[in-house]
């Protein structure tokens, strides 16, 4: 593994020394914003990290290296190169560690390599799903399989909202992942706090979080545990708003015949055209949120 895996000076020497370490996705930054408010947010939320006193771990792949820290100029690159670098999930990894080509991982593949880097806790915006339609596509995302399988906590603010969150809650309980309202019993629906679906427990601290995730990994349950943390309320959108633009969004992304991994970086290109940008302003401030709350229950997991 040492010869795939690659970690900055700064993760190896917090993993040594067991301080809290929280992973970050790479695919908010190639594929989730324009430029350079993407490099901008990436440094901002590995700034929160800190503050909040664990140490940052953006993940990619770079040149066929499974990397768990990345350099200020290696996020540049990332965030200048955009959509054109392969948005890649547990298929792609072997085929890019292969060529020595670059990669910008999703939930599924951060979750994969923060947990062979020995990193317990993920931030991240928001997970994939099922999306609507699914019964006839299969448009499922591997966020979900993976979530089941990998032991890693995330930190997320619910699933997307322009997917079928009922479905999506269906297919964790399936897989056996406890989905867990932070503060809250409802679901949180990414741009909004509330969704109309219930979660499986409300927890109210990071140690509260921390005990049941250890508790998790102790009783050798495997796979995931899903931490969903609403939107702060000056921050949440109008729902009505928001999901006429979703609605509007998914049309249009019918009407053109998208697909596959190239479905959910359109929708939400659209939806922040729909709003004048609001969506994008949204999004920023639900990750850092995310990152608080992951490096405060990192913090109480290594504690």
């Amino acid at each position: 593994m040492k010869e795939y895996l690659e970690l900055s000076p700064a993760v190896k020497a917090a993993l040594m020394s067991g301080e809290p370490v929280v992973a970050l996705e790479s695919t908010i930054i190639s594929h989730g914003m324009p430029y350079p408010q993407n490099v901008e947010t990436a440094l901002r939320v590995e700034e929160t990290v800190r503050e909040a006193g664990a140490v940052p771990a953006t993940i990619c792949v770079i040149k066929g290296k499974l990397k768990a820290g990345l350099t200020a100029d290696e996020i540049e690159y990332l965030g200048k190169t955009g959509p054109t670098v392969t948005k890649a999930s547990r298929r792609d990894l072997p085929v890019l560690v292969a060529r020595g080509a670059d990669g910008a991982t999703t939930v599924a593949t951060t979750m994969i390599i923060a947990h062979l880097a020995g990193i317990q806790v993920f931030a991240t915006g928001g997970i994939g799903g099922v999306h609507r339609g699914a019964e006839t596509t299969m448009d499922i995302s591997a966020d979900l399989e993976e979530l089941g399988r990998t032991p890693v906590l995330v930190v997320c603010a619910g699933a997307k909202a322009i997917l079928d969150l009922g479905l999506t809650l269906e297919y964790l309980e399936t897989k056996g992942v406890p989905v867990i309202g932070y503060g809250t019993e409802e679901l949180p629906a990414f741009y909004t706090r509330t969704s109309g679906f219930k979660v499986d427990y409300r927890l109210d601290t990071p140690e509260e979080l921390a005990a049941a995730f250890r508790a998790q990994q102790e009783m050798g349950l495997g796979g995931g545990m899903l931490v969903t943390n609403p939107i702060p309320e000056e921050y949440s959108m109008d729902p009505v708003r928001i999901n006429a633009a979703i609605d509007q969004a998914i049309a249009d992304s019918l009407r053109l015949g998208i697909h596959g991994k190239e479905t959910t970086p359109y929708l939400l290109a659209r939806v922040k055209e729909l709003t004048g940008g609001d969506s994008l302003d949204a999004n920023i401030q639900l990750v850092l949120n995310n990152a608080r709350l992951a490096a405060r229950t990192a913090a109480a997991l290594s504690s």
